[in-house]
């Protein structure tokens, strides 16, 4: 490989960009641990195992609501948006409907719901308001967080997202929410923003929508967008795959095209496992 100098160089980089990915993969492995465990004790603490799906969002709103004093911040603009450990427990945060839907989804979550947050579009695209659907019996219900409100129509009937594009629907639910903004409709709703993407993103969720129409229902994004150690564990899970496919690329192109024999990745830890453990002789 001496004879190689580029190939080398980028025999370096991807054995520095594996090593790198592992290390990113362990470290986000602790993290979604450590929040997981801290999700799974304070839903606990708040949301009773045996209550049914309606019960348990009336849980999480009343806490929301009325949950004990949480301290304010003196410059919340600072704070991870998408952190639970913060959106939990900063008041200004719980105020905010984007912050308030991350704290309810995470809670929801943890306690066992299914859960994903929904956009409001206005007619630019850009985001007016966020609230959560919940699976609850056969049908995705809609909750508004920032309002601890479940909407319901004068029959307790629990309408979809679908059924409040219908405007008088719209308004039987949201009528006993005081002062609830009316242009919070939703002739446009989104999972995923897809336009934030620099570049591509106005461009991305048409050619999703063209080979494979459902994906924004089949997968729940919400978490990957919503919690940024499970973002960080799924972005380093990805980055770890490359690494190791670019290795083994490269390392078929060293063998096929220059004749370079390269021993394998397995031997190799094998023989430093075998180093370290065997004996000095």
């Amino acid at each position: 490989m001496k004879n190689h100098p580029i190939v080398r160089a980028c025999w370096y980089a991807v054995n520095a960009l594996l090593l790198v990915s592992v290390v990113a993969v362990l470290y986000g492995v602790g993290w979604e641990f450590s929040t997981r465990s801290y999700l799974r004790g304070f839903s606990d603490a708040i949301i009773p195992a045996s209550d049914d799906t309606e019960q348990k969002i009336e849980a999480i709103l009343q806490w929301m609501a009325h949950g004990p004093v949480r301290r304010n911040a003196a410059d919340p603009g600072n704070l991870a948006a998408r952190d639970p450990e913060d959106t939990l427990n900063i008041q200004q945060l719980l105020q905010v409907c984007g912050t308030a839907t991350n704290a309810f989804v995470n809670l929801a979550q943890s306690s066992g719901l299914h859960a994903r947050r929904l956009l409001l579009l206005d007619q630019y695209g850009l985001s007016k308001h966020v609230v959560v659907e919940v699976f609850m019996g056969n049908r995705w219900v809609v909750v508004d967080p920032s309002f601890h409100f479940i909407l319901r129509l004068p029959d307790g009937h629990f309408p979809t997202r679908m059924e409040l594009k219908d405007p008088a629907t719209f308004s039987a639910a949201t009528q006993p929410i005081s002062n609830y903004p009316a242009i919070y409709t939703y002739e446009s709703a989104v999972h995923v923003r897809l336009s934030r993407i620099p570049w591509i993103g106005r461009r991305l969720r048409g050619i999703l929508d063209f080979i494979w129409p459902p994906w924004e229902e089949a997968i729940n994004w919400t978490l990957l967008v919503e919690r940024e150690s499970f973002a960080m564990l799924v972005a380093s899970i990805f980055l770890l795959c490359f690494a190791l496919a670019a290795r083994f690329l490269l390392g078929w192109y060293c063998w096929r095209k220059l004749g370079i024999a390269r021993e394998r990745l397995r031997d190799q830890i094998l023989r430093a496992g075998q180093i370290m453990v065997g004996n000095p002789r």
